[in-house]
């Protein structure tokens, strides 16, 4: 019996060109995404995402593929051993896979299996999170900062592990709170130039504008929607928030208002997920620094992601482009 194939991250796989179609590998990966869909001929198929913390590639499993009955009965969020054989399509790393077997959760627990498996924000989330309650405590209105803590202490300990998105931004372990310091932290060195917009209700608005993906999103090693997130959204998950925690703060009715329309509005467009426009000088702030952020976060990961002769990365949907990734000379 030939010796097994060494397990291939997804940065190997992607590494490599099409001179190796046909080659065999092995991996470990999570089902991310399982979409079950039905050819022209009536034949079902699977669109899977499988990945790792190196990364994730699409592929397509056939109703006719032994694969096939395992992702099904496994789902999304499973960890599963793979073999296949490279292939692309259109340019882009698509494998064949040839036999799949789905790991048993008393499996899960060897050493350094969820390491590897799962993508963390690249700063410590231990020191983020003492960041964070910082930047609360700096908030010098006293019922604002109440209310910003008090929606902390009902969900921070779900905050301070979320993704920021399923896909799009930050969508990793404490993507979340990765995303929210890196607008506040932006919201402090641009204040000096905009004193038109109040400091403490701009960043109370930062610090509680996507708390409703603490609602909005579950799942352990692949993100999906909560009945909750899919039925109402983060706008309004958040909005909610802040209203109940305002109230009971006894935030003035002009802040409280205020701090409602950041959360409503720092989608920036209606297509994008906004329930209005921004309307005050505060939420036209935010929704710039988070639109700014949510881009360069993608940047920021496409970036990480790339192999040492990887020239340009996949496309990237919310650049709509792909990213140069070569490094410029010194």
């Amino acid at each position: 019996m030939p010796d097994p194939l060494p397990f291939s991250t997804v940065r190997d796989l992607k590494a490599l060109d099409t001179g190796a179609n046909g080659r065999p590998f092995a991996s470990l990966l999570v089902v991310k995404k399982l979409a079950a869909k039905t050819a022209s001929n009536g034949n079902p198929f699977f669109s899977a995402d499988l990945g790792d913390r190196t990364g994730s590639f699409g592929c397509t499993i056939f109703g006719d593929s032994p694969v096939f009955e395992t992702l099904k009965d496994a789902g999304e969020g499973a960890v599963v051993r793979i073999e296949g054989k490279i292939d692309f399509y259109q340019g882009r790393l698509s494998p064949r896979l040839m036999k799949a077997t789905a790991l048993a959760e008393s499996e899960l627990g060897a050493p350094g299996l969820l390491e590897n498996l799962i993508e963390t924000a690249p700063e410590d989330g231990v020191a983020l999170w003492t960041e964070f309650n910082a930047f609360i405590e700096s908030i010098q209105h006293v019922e604002l900062r109440a209310t910003v803590r008090s929606v902390f202490d009902e969900i921070g300990e779900t905050f301070k592990w979320s993704p920021a998105a399923v896909v799009m931004h930050h969508a990793y372990r404490h993507g979340l709170l990765e995303h929210t310091i890196h607008m506040a932290r932006a919201c402090k060195a641009l204040l000096p130039l905009y004193r038109e917009v109040d400091p403490d209700l701009a960043l109370a608005g930062i610090l509680l504008h996507d708390t409703g993906k603490a609602i909005e999103y579950e799942g352990t090693l692949a993100t999906r929607r909560s009945r909750r997130g899919i039925l109402q959204g983060h706008v309004v998950l958040g909005y909610q928030l802040a209203r109940k925690h305002g109230i009971k703060a006894k935030l003035d009715n002009e802040r409280l208002e205020r701090l409602e329309h950041i959360i409503l509005s720092h989608q920036g467009e209606p297509e994008w997920g906004a329930a209005v426009y921004a309307a005050t000088p505060e939420a036209v702030f935010v929704s710039m620094i988070d639109n700014l952020d949510a881009k360069m976060g993608m940047v920021q990961r496409a970036l990480r992601q790339a192999g040492d002769g990887d020239e340009f990365s996949e496309r990237l949907p919310g650049l709509s482009s792909s990213l140069l990734t070569k490094k410029l000379a010194p």
